[in-house]
């Protein structure tokens, strides 16, 4: 039996306020793709997101996290972030492995997840259009809400975490 995330939409929000972690949560009907959220994000200001849940050919966890327009090439990833030889290619985690890892469902798939990755098994790579945006938008693991940090706040967010992202240029051609 798999057990239950630490935090779950509720207990992410008091962890932030308790942590003086600024937020704007909206909510608003399940959004399980990112062409499906546009109209309801056109309102919100800041980066939207995509994120992304992989493993690489050694079964180790990857979580991208990129504007929500951006092409992502699978094939690019790893030569993109830097990754160790032997990674290989990049695929698709489980949902269960997303659920004990992250604590999301599919369609949930967020940066705020890494605060239930008490193990530290997730790489956490983010876009630097998300790295210098002023304000970033996330799932608060849940999606059926939109949460807004800006960038001091989710900067504190992962430094609380003690999580320092790879930042990846995902509109630099690979090699550049």
């Amino acid at each position: 039996m798999i057990p239950q995330p630490a935090c779950d939409r509720d207990g992410l929000l008091a962890w932030m306020a308790d942590n003086a972690i600024a937020q704007t949560t909206h909510d608003h009907p399940a959004v399980f793709r990112v062409e499906e959220g546009l109209e309801l994000k056109a309102g919100m200001p800041g980066l939207h997101t995509k994120n992304l849940f992989l493993k690489d050919k050694k079964s180790r966890l990857w979580l991208i996290s990129a504007a929500q327009d951006t092409v992502i090439d699978l094939n690019r990833v790893p030569a993109l972030i830097g990754a160790p030889p032997g990674t290989g290619r990049f695929s698709f985690a489980s949902p269960e492995l997303m659920w004990a890892t992250l604590g999301v469902r599919p369609g949930s798939v967020t940066a705020l997840g890494l605060i239930n990755d008490t193990e530290r098994q997730v790489t956490f790579v983010l876009d630097r259009r998300l790295w210098d945006a002023d304000i970033v938008n996330f799932h608060p693991l849940v999606n059926t809400a939109t949460t807004a940090l800006d960038q001091a706040a989710f900067r504190r967010f992962l430094a609380l975490l003690d999580r320092e992202p790879i930042v990846a240029d995902f509109d630099r051609p690979t090699g550049a």
